[in-house]
C-alpha cells in the first residue's frame, strides 16, 4: 500500500494520447504472448479500444489479429470492448 506523500504542486497532467498508448500496449501484450499466453480475443479488444481512442496503427494491428480469429472470437472481443467502454 502506498504510504508516501503526493506533491500536488508538482503533479503534471497526463497527456491526452497516453490512454491510447496504454491500450495499444495491452493489445501488444496479449498478441505477443509476453505473459506466456497468446490471447487473440484480448488483443483484439485492446487494439479496438486503442483505435477508438485515436491510435491509428491500432487499426492495422486489430485487422491482423482478426485474420487469425473466428467470427465468434471477434464477436466476443467486440462485446468485451463495449463492456469496457461502459465502465470506463
Amino acid at each position: 500500500m502506498f504510504q508516501g506523500q503526493i506533491d500536488f504542486e508538482a503533479v503534471t497532467p497526463v497527456e491526452a494520447s497516453a490512454i491510447q498508448d496504454v491500450l495499444f500496449e495491452r493489445g501488444l501484450y496479449w498478441a505477443s504472448g509476453r505473459s506466456g499466453l497468446v490471447d487473440l480475443v484480448a488483443a483484439h479488444k485492446w487494439f479496438n479500444l486503442a483505435a477508438l481512442k485515436g491510435r491509428a496503427d491500432a487499426i492495422a494491428m486489430r485487422r491482423e489479429v482478426a485474420e487469425l480469429m473466428s467470427e465468434a472470437e471477434i464477436a466476443a472481443a467486440q462485446r468485451d470492448a463495449r463492456a469496457w467502454m461502459t465502465v470506463h
